[in-house]
């Protein structure tokens, strides 16, 4: 069976530019041989044939899983409204927390009218909100509508 662990360590980390196994160890990670070599012992060339193949084999499958999970998380990605500064929005009471315990059947689903302070990225805002609200000011915009 194919090691994933071995595939993970073999592959050039997007971050670190380099193999995981070379950042812990510094050393490169042995695949049983060089296959350039020619080498005398038959078995010995098998192996090599066979690790080749089962590394081949472990990276397709690796891609192929990535693919997959890009697809569901794309899919699932919801178009969002190009959100601006001084933009008036209305907060979602998914998450907050309120004194009274009420039934969430009863809780309105939004929640007043904030203006938008400022785009801190492309998914999070950071609103006006009253002191009263103990909530962080930043949030993600998939609280506001």
């Amino acid at each position: 069976m194919v090691s994933t662990e071995f595939v993970v360590n073999n592959k050039v980390h997007t971050a670190t530019k380099v193999l995981p196994f070379m950042a812990n160890y510094r050393r490169e990670l042995r695949m049983g041989g060089d296959i350039r070599k020619r080498g005398k012992i038959e078995s010995a060339m098998e192996f090599v044939e066979s690790m080749k193949k089962v590394h081949e084999e472990a990276v397709a499958v690796l891609k192929k899983v990535q693919e997959d999970m890009k697809r569901q998380v794309d899919k699932e990605m919801r178009e969002t409204k190009d959100w601006k500064k001084g933009d008036r929005v209305m907060l979602s009471t998914k998450d907050l927390v309120f004194k009274e315990k009420l039934a969430r059947k009863l809780v309105d689903q939004y929640v007043s009218l904030y203006t938008i302070k400022e785009m801190v990225s492309t998914n999070a805002v950071k609103l006006r909100l009253p002191t009263s609200m103990r909530i962080h000011l930043i949030l993600n915009i998939s609280q506001i509508v």
